[in-house]
């Protein structure tokens, strides 16, 4: 038969107190601190041969989608700064700077 009482006392107390702080991941289009949702993004798409991952908001990696194609992300690689030099994503990285980590609106479609 199941106890009716913890022989230990109650679940709270068996939590460690001094927990670490949850390390801070920053987006690798815009620097800010991600949110609830970390997307893993491939800069290099995975159909041109990319392996390596980095973390991004959403919605950032939905302007890149929608700005470049895949041959043009292939082209840049890891090149944040030449990601930048667009005026739409420049654009963009300066109005999200402002807003919440998890922040999500709708983003333009394609430009081609």
């Amino acid at each position: 038969m199941a106890r009716k009482h913890s022989k230990h006392g109650p679940y709270e107390d068996l939590q460690p107190k001094d927990e670490a702080p949850a390390t801070v991941v920053l987006c690798w289009l815009c620097g800010r601190s991600t949110g609830k949702t970390i997307i893993w993004h491939h800069p290099v798409p995975k159909s041109r041969g990319g392996t390596d991952v980095v973390p991004m908001h959403p919605i950032c990696q939905q302007t890149l989608i929608a700005n470049f194609s895949n041959s043009e992300l292939q082209r840049h690689g890891m090149d944040v700064n030449a990601l930048l030099a667009n005026p739409n994503v420049r654009k963009f990285v300066d109005w999200v700077a402002k807003k919440d980590p998890d922040f999500t609106a709708t983003t333009a479609k394609k430009q081609r």
